[in-house]
């Protein structure tokens, strides 16, 4: 099936995306986002406040050893790990409903700069500070009754989208 062993995940070129969790309260839901980042080659993924870290068997349970070969830290405050990816150039958007956010189709990014996105709490998202901090707001369009997405399922499509607009054409 053309699988990387954890030693070959570890030495493979990564995509110049890093996952912000900011306070995600369900250890499926951190499972899972680390068990995408890892089918995407993600660089990293942040663990922000309330969010659990590994090695807990709830995040492995989603994960399925994701959490063992995708980078992760862990910050106290996701205001910290903001300062620290702009610092290291990276541009930052939460992925959140709010007034001049960037619909996900209309998305452009350019391939030679590093990018980071924030996932936020299942029912408070993105904290207000923290998008008032990021480079901008990014949004998937959504046309039913609901107006939300479990967070897992949008780093799911985000990190999805963001892997295809970055990849290097020799993937």
């Amino acid at each position: 099936m053309n699988r990387l062993t954890a030693d070959e995940f570890k030495n493979e070129i990564k995509t110049p995306l890093i996952v912000v969790l900011d306070n995600v309260r369900s250890l499926h839901n951190v499972g899972s986002v680390f068990r995408t980042a890892d089918a995407f080659l993600v660089e990293a993924v942040y663990l922000c406040g309330i969010t659990s870290t590994p090695p807990h068997s709830e995040i492995h349970k989603t994960a399925l050893g994701a959490e063992n070969t995708v980078d992760w830290k862990y910050f106290e405050d996701t205001n910290q790990a903001l300062s620290e990816l702009k610092s290291n150039s990276y541009t930052v958007f939460a992925i959140e409903q709010a007034v001049g956010s960037t619909m996900l189709p209309n998305l452009k990014l350019e391939k030679s700069k590093k990018y980071a996105v924030i996932l936020g709490n299942e029912v408070k998202g993105v904290q207000q500070s923290v998008v008032d901090a990021c480079h901008g707001c990014i949004e998937i369009p959504q046309f039913g009754t609901k107006h939300s997405l479990n967070v897992s399922v949008t780093g799911g499509i985000i990190i999805w989208e963001m892997f295809n607009l970055l990849q290097d054409s020799t993937l």
